[in-house]
């Protein structure tokens, strides 16, 4: 049982603060709600339906198909994969099996997968035929110790007439498959019986996925996630939905949510993929996030929730579509990732009428740690109060083992029963990341009487300005009040007499200079905080996910 906090008498999301997480393995999860919806659907990518009973179906048989090949607890199975059915089926089924299944990103070069394999030790790689993934999952199978490649296809999980269409006019989309011993087809892997042999899972202990993570240092680690952390987090989530089935288990609502959030990413993974299954809800699937392609498909099934990070809202909002579409279904937008303008929140409400709920998470907390309540108050600016079972504190900057200084901010540490196990094969990074059981976050917070939470920056992220900390958040903050900036990111650049001085690099809706932007930006700024030049670009570098990222700008400048 947690122990409660000062302001969990002012807790408002719909369940209690106080929970109690019964072990759960991942793959007990899903079956758990197969049984439960059976005939309901569980995926629509592009039109096609798959309902639980079919997933369930095709998840058994993938165990089997590992099982076959030798593959089972110890081993890890890697998912080079987008959006597709087949991810659904590799991820659970691998599980069943008794083994780890990696996460790789299908942006990958054949140096970041190879390096991410090895380190992983994966031995068995999931794919598809797409000629911008195949070629590279190839070339690491002859490069690396990857034993064996499974290769699906997205015709084969498409509607008949849309199967038949893009292997017709997506020719240059669609990669052969070699002839070769260590190739196998997805559908040829799944052709068996579908009775595995039952694998003894401890959820607590036994790890389901490894996520690999930029950390706080920058250099590449993969975050141990048992089954357990997995299904506490999607259970935490589900708590704080006043819609979910825990909450309305007599008549649970319409549960469809759009899946454009890449799947291999922890956000998607824990918001979009096990909490909608641990509901019994139904994922709308698209391979990559392309804005008018999302709101034909939001349209097409009226979902009921958009996942997503703030560059996809404005995509959309600028998008020529957006008038087409129906939102009348549409209850709530999470938005994560990055923070969310107070602007764009407000005209993405006006337009659907559905809330946009900020929250915060990581990799190493298997995905959400806090998050605004769904109804009621939504505090601008807040990540929201902690999820059911997730206990915060702050700590002071410098020193990890002290508390913040009353009424100043402080490092975010978390602890509760989503929180990974450490980092594989790097223990010393494990004991750094972790003070007396808590998670360091890498994020500067405040946190009010009512528990909620406000990131002020990242510790990395600080520019150190003449012996003053410059918080680069709050500049953007204040360039994002200009009517003409769209986009902004401020970083630290080399200065002889201060050692560093911030930067801003914008996009524009309008024309506009830089040096008008400066100068109307500086006056509004501390001394040590103004910024040496505002840059207008085209376009800022963003994550895999649509994320601004400030690493790729800091990298690119400096170079």
């Amino acid at each position: 049982m947690t122990t409660a906090t000062p302001w969990t008498s002012n807790y408002l999301h719909p369940s209690s603060w106080s929970q109690n997480f019964a072990p759960l393995s991942v793959h007990d999860m899903f079956f758990g709600s197969a049984a439960r919806m059976t005939s309901a659907p569980l995926a629509d990518f592009m039109g096609r339906k798959y309902s639980y009973a079919d997933m369930a179906d095709s998840v058994r048989k993938f165990a089997k198909g590992l099982q076959q090949r030798g593959i089972g607890k110890g081993d890890h199975v890697g998912l080079f994969l987008p959006n597709v059915p087949q991810y659904i089926v590799a991820y659970y089924g691998a599980m069943l099996a008794g083994a780890t299944v990696v996460n790789f990103s299908p942006l990958y070069t054949v140096d970041e997968l190879a390096h991410q394999v090895a380190d992983s030790g994966t031995s068995i790689l999931v794919t598809v035929s797409a000629a911008a993934l195949l070629p590279t999952a190839i070339k690491v199978l002859d490069q690396s110790d990857l034993g064996q490649l499974i290769v699906g296809s997205i015709s084969e999980a498409l509607p008949r007439l849309k199967s038949w269409a893009y292997r017709m006019f997506k020719k240059a989309d669609i990669a052969g498959i070699p002839a070769d011993s260590r190739i196998t087809g997805f559908a040829d892997f799944i052709a068996n019986d579908g009775a595995p042999t039952p694998v003894a899972c401890d959820p607590e202990t036994d790890i389901a996925l490894l996520q690999y993570t930029g950390g706080t240092t920058g250099t590449p680690k993969g975050a141990m996630l048992s089954h357990q952390n997995i299904t506490a987090n999607a259970r935490q989530i589900n708590l704080i939905d006043p819609h979910s089935h825990v909450n309305n288990p007599d008549e649970p609502a319409i549960d469809r949510i759009l899946g454009v959030l890449p799947f291999f990413h922890v956000f998607a993974n824990a918001t979009v993929l096990n909490r909608t299954i641990d509901n019994g809800g139904e994922i709308v699937m698209l391979p990559r996030f392309e804005a008018t392609a999302a709101l034909k498909a939001a349209n097409r099934t009226h979902v009921t929730a958009i996942p997503g990070v703030p560059t996809m809202y404005q995509a959309m909002l600028d998008n020529a579509q957006l008038p087409a579409t129906d939102f009348s279904a549409l209850r709530a937008c999470i938005s994560g990732g990055a923070p969310l303008p107070a602007e764009l929140k407000g005209k993405f409400e006006a337009i659907t009428k559905a809330v946009v709920i900020e929250g915060y998470g990581l990799t190493e907390s298997s995905g959400v740690i806090s998050c605004n309540p769904y109804e009621g108050e939504n505090r601008l600016g807040s990540i929201g109060q902690p999820v059911p079972g997730t206990i915060v504190k702050l700590v002071d900057k410098e020193d990890p083992t002290k508390p913040a200084p009353a009424g100043e901010p402080g490092e975010l540490l978390c602890a509760g029963p989503q929180i990974m196990k450490g980092y594989w094969q790097k223990p010393e990074a494990t004991t750094e990341v972790f003070v007396d059981g808590f998670l360091r976050t890498g994020d500067v917070a405040t946190i009010d009487a009512e528990g909620f939470i406000y990131i002020v920056d990242r510790l990395k992220d600080m520019i150190a300005v003449g012996g003053f900390k410059v918080f680069p958040s709050q500049i953007e903050d204040i360039l994002y009040q200009h009517p003409a900036v769209k986009e902004a990111l401020v970083i630290g650049i080399a200065d002889h007499y201060s050692g560093e001085r911030p930067a801003a690099y914008v996009t524009t809706t309008e024309a506009i200079s830089g040096a008008d932007l400066m100068a109307w930006l500086n006056p509004k700024l501390g001394k040590h905080e103004r910024v040496a030049e505002v840059v207008v670009r085209d376009a800022l570098p963003k994550t895999m996910i649509g994320k601004l990222d400030r690493k790729a700008l800091r990298a690119e400048v400096g170079a």
